[in-house]
């Protein structure tokens, strides 16, 4: 059983577990329920150079320990006075070390920051608890959902004024695309292996849906190829362990994305 399935089986378990403990009726009380979303697709559409989502992420399977101490106020602060278009936060406890209780604290210090839920999401309870603790934004993984579970999850998602980032790994699961998701991500990690591949982006960039933005995710850490994956046509860029290895990750967030807007200033003059 390669790490993906052990997580999904977790999941299962988890969010049995969560469905029992509170009810969609407690959910719906939260704070945050009515609230309108931040949405991410201004800074997507501005064509001022790449937007980075600066992700909060103390440890992965992958990596383990990436930075077990970080503290989330500080990070998430210096991602946000950086410049990141969107801040992402690993709610998965078991394998990342995340929390939801994490997102609601950067809701309430960062209320008008667009914020992503990065979890495991294998139920329609999960989409609901992401409205609950101050998502904007969900992610839906083609790799673990059926065509069928990506129409349900990103119709409910709008239903609840929550945008949709779907992350795909390969063209077999561009079928599961629906109308209803707001961005498309192409993982250039493999997530049964962990090898991390580039070119994965650029071989599938011409086949995905030309109506919604598109989003390159995880092992990007080159200022080079976020500026080259921008000239292809990503807008977005989906980054966390370049950042979060670093002593001051704001600080590091700060220089990347001055980095890549000076590059692809640069591309733009050469023309």
């Amino acid at each position: 059983m390669h790490i993906l399935e052990k997580i999904v089986k977790y999941k299962f378990k988890e969010v049995g577990g969560r469905k029992r403990d509170t009810t969609l009726s407690a959910l719906k009380e939260s704070v945050y329920f009515k609230r309108a979303t931040n949405s991410l697709l201004s800074p997507l559409q501005k064509n001022s150079g790449p937007a980075v989502i600066a992700e909060f992420k103390r440890k992965s399977p992958s990596k383990q320990a990436i930075n077990l101490d970080a503290n989330l106020q500080e990070i998430t602060d210096g991602y946000s006075k950086a410049g990141a278009a969107a801040i992402s936060i690993l709610t998965d406890e078991h394998f990342f070390g995340g929390s939801d209780s994490f997102l609601t604290q950067v809701r309430a210090e960062l209320p008008t920051m667009p914020l992503l839920r990065k979890e495991f999401i294998i139920d329609e309870y999960q989409i609901y608890e992401a409205k609950a603790i101050g998502a904007d934004i969900i992610l839906l993984i083609a790799e673990i959902l059926s065509k069928e579970q990506v129409a349900t999850f990103s119709k409910l998602a709008r239903d609840l004024d929550l945008e949709v980032l779907l992350e795909l790994h390969s063209a077999e699961q561009l079928g599961k695309y629906h109308e209803s998701v707001s961005y498309v991500g192409v993982n250039n990690r493999d997530l049964k292996t962990f090898s991390v591949d580039y070119e994965r982006s650029k071989k599938l960039y011409d086949m995905l849906p030309a109506e919604v933005p598109k989003i390159a995710e995880s092992g990007l850490s080159d200022p080079e190829v976020v500026a080259m994956l921008y000239e292809y046509g990503f807008s977005g860029f989906l980054m966390g362990e370049h950042f979060m290895r670093n002593s001051d990750p704001g600080a590091e967030c700060a220089r990347f994305i001055e980095t890549t807007h000076t590059i692809t200033g640069r591309k733009h003059i050469d023309k």
